[in-house]
């Protein structure tokens, strides 16, 4: 099969996988790999070359990026555990000011998401948020906007979240290329101002028109909880301590690209630089505050249940590989190469949409993060965007898109409605259309470094 029927076929299949997820409940990873495998003898590759394609496809993605998605995730779970997270959302709230409620959460949402999932990074400082309403009488409502829209931003832009971990090794394999986890990063923290700007003046808005549930009765158990939190972990790490798991890699990997751009030759660097060794030293580094709270004895219930929680994303991430591969080894990619001048015309638009309709569909933004570079990374040189820059800037248009919208079909809308006490119309009203505000300026964003770069 090849040229239209092929298009329609991986359209077909594609809301195929939709509705298995969305309507009955199978679990994204046979989902996708079921539609793989439907899709590759649909499309006419070998019967004898399907094993090889799927085999190659999940060997691959689990061989270049499972250690690093695993390490990434325990990162987060050693700081949630030594009070690290909370010491860096304390420490933010200081330079921003307590009265700057709105501002406070939105930085210190985006920073914490960095290595903590966006879920548990909202329970995790949902009671300093509850603390800082009742301290400056401010809206319940603009707050939790600002704290969630904070951590979604990072959790769809930034490594080592694991979705744009994944899309990133996903869209430079297509390349060929080696994965630069440090340019998504920069690209992540440059399309991040106009969605933080877009999110501090919806939060603001909004928070005049809806109002939480506990908003008219917040008394002096909030900020008797945030003291026994605070209390629980006994004295909390210093901020150099705390923030410096996340620095150090970075730093890291910066180091080891500039010297690289610089053509200068430093084995121990470049080794220290790779993001697997990186994020290694992230992990060493994040014992230090678990050590200092004598929580040592934790340290394997706490790595077990890390793998317990990645185990899901890692396999996941794996069957997008298999879907990428998939295409790759049909004739539709010929065909895009023969209309690639058409299909240019869409540019950034088009994974971004296709992230936007998978996500919005199913409501994992992580699906939709690996699921649409799997589908984009064998199209990236006939779409115009095959540089590594522009591959880069795929990722967080692909994350831009995996942001709109969270609705009732997404965990984190939940847990966004529930711990912000409000009712779920609110929750139409504050997250859905926040994630919808916020996505579109990502957009925006995007095309503007766009600009620059291309």
């Amino acid at each position: 099969m090849s040229g239209i029927p092929l298009i329609i076929a991986f359209v077909v299949a594609i809301g195929l996988m939709i509705f298995s997820i969305t309507r009955l409940r199978i679990h994204p990873f046979l989902s996708i790999m079921t539609v793989s495998l439907l899709f590759g003898l649909v499309a006419g590759i070998p019967l004898a070359d399907i094993p090889g394609v799927i085999g190659t496809g999940f060997s691959n993605t689990f061989k270049s990026i499972g250690i690093v998605i695993i390490f990434g995730a325990l990162i987060g779970t050693l700081l949630e555990k030594s009070g690290a997270a909370l010491k860096m959302a304390d420490t933010v709230v200081r330079w921003v000011g307590k009265r700057n409620p709105e501002l406070a959460m939105l930085i210190m949402g985006w920073i914490v998401s960095i290595p903590v999932f966006c879920d548990s990074g909202f329970v995790i400082l949902n009671p300093i948020r509850k603390a800082l309403v009742k301290r400056t009488m401010k809206s319940s409502v603009a707050c939790t906007v600002a704290l969630s829209m904070g951590l979604y931003i990072a959790h769809c832009f930034i490594p080592p979240t694991p979705g744009p971990i994944a899309a990133a090794n996903t869209l430079f394999q297509g390349l060929g290329q080696e994965t630069n986890l440090l340019l998504v990063i920069l690209m992540g923290v440059q399309a991040s101002i106009l969605p933080l700007i877009a999110s501090y003046i919806f939060a603001k808005f909004i928070g005049k028109k809806v109002r939480a549930n506990d908003e008219a009765d917040l008394d002096g158990e909030v900020t008797q909880t945030y003291e026994e939190l605070v209390a629980g972990y006994g004295k909390l790490p210093n901020a150099v301590m705390s923030f410096a798991p996340i620095v150090v890699p970075i730093l890291l990997m910066a180091l080891s690209s500039a010297l690289a751009m610089a053509r200068i030759q430093s084995p121990v660097v470049t080794f220290l630089g790779t993001p697997i060794i990186a994020i290694a030293v992230g992990v060493i580094l994040a014992l230090f505050p678990l050590a200092s709270q004598k929580k040592m004895g934790d340290f394997q219930e706490l790595t077990n249940r890390t793998l317990e929680v990645t185990g899901p994303i890692l396999f996941i991430t794996a069957a997008g590989g298999v879907l990428g591969n998939v295409i790759a080894s049909t004739s539709m990619v010929d065909f895009i190469k023969q209309n690639a001048q058409t299909i240019s015309l869409l540019g950034l638009m088009f994974p971004f949409l296709l992230s936007a309709i998978l996500k919005t569909a199913q409501g994992s933004s992580t699906v939709a993060l690996v699921t649409t570079a799997g589908i984009v990374a064998p199209m990236l040189s006939t779409i115009g965007l095959g540089t590594p820059a522009l591959a880069a800037l795929t990722v967080i248009a692909i994350g831009a898109g995996a942001m709109t919208v969270s609705h009732a079909n997404d965990s984190y809308f939940w847990v966004v409605t529930n711990f912000g006490g409000m009712k779920v119309e609110d929750g139409y009203k504050t997250q859905t259309l926040g994630t919808l505000v916020v996505g579109l300026a990502s957009l925006i964003n995007v095309y503007l470094i766009y600009f620059f770069i291309r």
